[in-house]
């Protein structure tokens, strides 16, 4: 039998080794003992520079959270890397950001074919490219490109909901459609077809697009001001979305207009356009904005304000800003609940076991459940109406 002393010594000498493990945090690519980093590319200049309120937004949200305190005692470190919209330079920089800086993984990064570009080199890598801001069917595609998550729900899906509406509201309507012509506008306008169904064939009686380059867009409307068509549906991005609601007010051109949620923004895309000529617009949201009158008032708005006024340079009522500070929420809330193990394995772990989780910027009853098969965190949408001023609830249609 062992003496009480050596007893007593190995025991010491157990839990002195136990010690170190049990205080050990993850430590591996973009996370040290006291940092978390984060990469991104954003639009800063170029032609959806509007866009660059988002990457301010996280910005300032992160700058609010190491203010007190971090997240499980590690700041968080952010590289936002402008990319002009140009899918070239967010390759250039997505790799500097992956092999020199090391970041943990690549957040709500802007633009469809920009993120299209570097997605399967970071599935490679098998880096997370979570949260892509933009709502392309692509980021769902979790057995092809597990890495990849989107965050709102899909542009085709907001498509076949504006189609419905159409069809309940308007079923003479002559449609005609100007999208970017890219993936973007490509997968709204399918969604509009899944919902309009073989009449497709004969509402739309005009479909025209723009590139990204394009210096305007006034042939456009003025060919589907000709077409005869009484209802627009526009998928649209940034200053292009603006010019459209210009040219419609100098030719006199009143349809009945829906346009995508990246269209809607009313500081950044509307007020240039002219407010209006936007009023009667139709969009759709799945979260509370600062320009939607019905959340005016609401606590998790008022929070946000409080927050803008000290750590957001820019203009609050924008709601692209209000997007980034939303979206930052989750990606806080999934580095929480990784605690110390913040590998990227268990950080898409988190991300992809997410249920019915409540987030104080979504609608009341909005809920966010992800799985190993569902990459869509925000599946509902709620329609809206532009009253000249603010976005209002969309009357209920029976």
């Amino acid at each position: 039998m062992a003496s009480p002393i050596r007893a007593a010594s190995l025991t010491a000498a157990l839990v002195l080794c136990a010690l170190p493990a049990l205080a050990q945090k993850y430590t591996g690519p973009g996370v040290t003992e006291t940092e978390i980093l984060i990469g991104q590319t954003m639009p800063y200049s170029g032609p959806l520079s509007a866009y660059a309120a988002l990457g301010k937004a996280h910005k300032g949200f992160f700058d609010a959270i190491n203010a007190a305190g971090g997240i499980n005692g590690r700041k968080v470190r952010f590289i936002s890397l402008d990319d002009a919209s140009l899918p070239s330079k967010t390759v250039e920089h997505t790799r500097r950001l992956v092999e020199q800086d090391q970041v943990l993984l690549m957040f709500s990064s802007v633009g469809t074919p920009n993120n299209l570009a570097v997605r399967k080199y970071l599935n490679a890598k098998k880096v997370p490219q979570l949260f892509v801001a933009g709502g392309d069917s692509a980021w769902g595609d979790h057995e092809k490109f597990p890495w990849t998550m989107g965050w709102m729900p899909s542009y085709r899906h907001e498509g076949q909901l504006y189609g419905r509406h159409i069809l309940k509201t308007r079923p003479n309507a002559k449609i005609g459609t100007l999208t970017l012509n890219d993936e973007y506008g490509r997968d709204y306008l399918a969604g509009l077809r899944d919902a309009l169904g073989d009449k497709a064939r004969t509402m739309i009686v005009a479909e025209q697009t723009y590139e990204l380059t394009d210096p305007t867009v006034d042939t456009q409307v003025v060919a589907l001001k000709a077409s005869g068509a009484d209802t627009l549906f526009s998928a649209m991005g940034g200053k292009h979305a603006s010019q459209v609601l210009r040219k419609m007010g100098e030719i006199g051109w009143r349809p009945v207009h829906y346009t995508g949620i990246a269209s809607a923004a009313v500081k950044t895309v509307l007020e240039p356009g002219g407010l209006e000529n936007a009023a009667g617009m139709h969009s759709a949201y799945y979260a509370k904005a600062p320009d939607t009158i019905a959340f005016a008032q609401d606590v998790a708005i008022r929070k946000y304000l409080e927050w803008a006024r000290k750590f957001y340079d820019g203009n609050p009522m924008d709601g692209i800003a209000a997007h980034g500070y939303q979206v930052a929420q989750a990606l806080e809330y999934v580095l929480r609940q990784a605690g110390d193990d913040l590998s990227r394995d268990n950080i898409m772990k988190v991300a992809t076991s997410m249920t019915n989780v409540e987030f104080p910027m979504l609608f009341p009853g909005v809920r966010v459940t992800t799985s190993k098969t569902d990459y869509y965190p925000v599946e509902d949408l709620v329609l809206l109406r532009f009253d000249g001023r603010n976005w209002q609830l969309a009357p209920a249609v029976p």
